[in-house]
């Protein structure tokens, strides 16, 4: 059986609780360094998912059941190209 993925929510408050614990600054350095590689995993994880959850959200059907990408008004996109 397949073990469940943790939920976006999940991986974000773990990230939380990580940054919060190395604030403080009585972490021994190894355990530091090991949690830092884990927010830094989290935080590509939380990223890829937002990433996958935007191009989803920028695609719209037409009438011949294709995704294209969703225009703006005016046959814009809604990225800021600043």
């Amino acid at each position: 059986m397949a073990k469940e993925q943790p939920s976006f929510e999940d991986n974000l408050t773990q990230l939380n609780e990580i940054v919060t614990n190395l604030e403080k600054g009585d972490v021994p350095l190894e355990e530091a360094l090991s949690e830092f590689q884990k927010g830094v995993t989290l935080s590509k994880n939380l990223q890829d998912t937002l990433d996958h959850a935007e191009k989803t959200l920028t695609k719209m059907m037409n009438e011949d059941n294709q995704e294209v990408p969703f225009e703006g008004p005016e046959g814009t996109d809604d990225k800021n190209d600043d």
